[in-house]
């Protein structure tokens, strides 16, 4: 327990979980629920993309050096010899002087380089006057120019977005190899806590963190196992602690990471495991415990959910984004402070923020509020070199 009075940094709080880390594994799944999943190898085409050279507009496919000069006042006339049919083969080629009609998306007849936009031609009976020039290659995708043959498509630790799944169909891809979803599981402790569904008497509080913790975990790509309320004892501690890591692939507790003698999760640890620290330079969220079991990370949150949700942010994001093969950047904002934030050195403060007007104004609050969390936009992180910073400066703020 003596970790808990030396607090590390941040960082090294960061690379002690993460080397502490075991990644999930891979699975093979069909497309259709490869929303927000992270490939696991690089996907490369097995075909030209597209296959055939086409048309991107309707128009009229020519040969560019028949259009040289053509305007309004005096206009390239062109003799239309017919139309190719979308999802068929051109019955002939584009001889000098000639032109054919072509849809959006349809094969570039041979002998035709590009095409004219309908917009800019006029056809009268079998003549076609074309009243703006094109060059060669306009309006027209060529053969493999989206993704040839072999090519790259979508690199491994790519976080599939809808327009991905497109570009994969189109790929002839109809399973894809990605990175399991961690499964995490979520422990909460405290004789006050009670279930939500639950009338706290005058001593008691809705177990809140159990959700905060879940959600968390479902917007980063887990698959949350909440084990419900355990009382302040270390026997009913550690067998919820057995029973989540034989489930799951790391787990948090939330709540007993204080130093008192009723707080047992350090000790929990310690008996079957690791206490890899105990005490980290963050504010909120100084008593965090970081833990390894069973080759597991097991990390003990705050009790309070403003606090745990910083470490959440801080640390547990980091964790989540190795073994889950990768995590997309946070969304951050650039932003003035809109008043000065006191913080002693030697510590990195999380100071919630709201954002509004490119003004980033501090939500202070104590440790245990919640209307902080919901009242903020993000945070704007203090470095622990830093004695506080002043109203004016600019700030970027990590959104929520």
């Amino acid at each position: 327990m003596s970790l808990f009075f030396s607090v590390i940094p941040v960082a090294e709080a960061i690379r002690i979980l993460t080397s502490a880390a075991v990644p999930a594994g891979t699975e093979e799944i069909s497309l259709a629920n490869g929303l927000n999943r992270v490939l696991a190898e690089d996907v490369t085409s097995d075909g030209d993309i597209p296959g055939f050279t086409r048309s991107v507009v309707d128009g009229y496919a020519v040969r560019a050096a028949d259009t040289t000069g053509a305007g309004d006042a005096v206009p390239s006339m062109l003799r239309w010899t017919g139309s190719v049919p979308m999802g068929g083969v051109p019955d002939r080629a584009v001889a000098p002087g000639e032109c054919l009609y072509v849809p959006t998306g349809a094969v570039l007849p041979p002998g035709a380089d590009a095409v004219v936009m309908v917009e800019h031609a006029e056809q009268a009976k079998e003549l076609v006057l074309v009243r703006r020039p094109v060059a060669a290659g306009e309006n027209v995708l060529a053969r493999g120019e989206d993704f040839p043959r072999g090519g790259m498509v979508l690199p491994k630790g790519r976080r599939l977005r809808p327009q991905d799944l497109g570009v994969l169909a189109a790929s002839g891809k109809s399973r894809v190899r990605v990175f399991r979803q961690p499964r995490v599981g979520v422990i909460s402790t405290g004789n006050e806590l009670v279930p939500v569904t639950a009338v706290p008497s005058a001593s008691q509080v809705r177990d809140a963190n159990s959700s905060l913790c879940a959600g968390f975990l479902q917007e980063h790509g887990c698959v949350p196992r909440c084990y419900g309320i355990v009382r302040d004892e270390q026997e009913m501690l550690r067998a919820a602690l057995d029973r989540a890591l034989s489930e799951c692939d790391a787990v948090l507790v939330s709540g007993g990471s204080s130093k008192d003698a009723r707080d047992h999760c350090a000790a929990a640890i310690a008996e079957q495991g690791e206490v890899l620290a105990h005490g980290i330079a963050l504010q909120p969220g100084k008593p965090t415990i970081l833990g390894r079991m069973q080759g597991k990370p097991v990390i003990g949150l705050p009790g309070h959910p403003a606090s745990a949700y910083i470490v959440l942010r801080a640390l547990v994001r980091p964790l989540i984004g190795v073994m889950a093969g990768g995590l997309p950047p946070e969304r951050r904002l650039g932003a003035h402070l809109g008043d000065s934030i006191p913080s002693p050195r030697g510590r990195e403060d999380w100071v919630r923020v709201q954002v509004e007007g490119g003004l980033a104004r501090p939500v202070f609050g104590k440790s245990g509020l919640l209307n902080t969390l919901a009242a903020s936009d993000g945070v704007v992180v203090v470095p622990a070199e830093r004695e506080g910073m002043e109203a004016g400066e600019a700030v970027e703020v990590i959104l929520w």
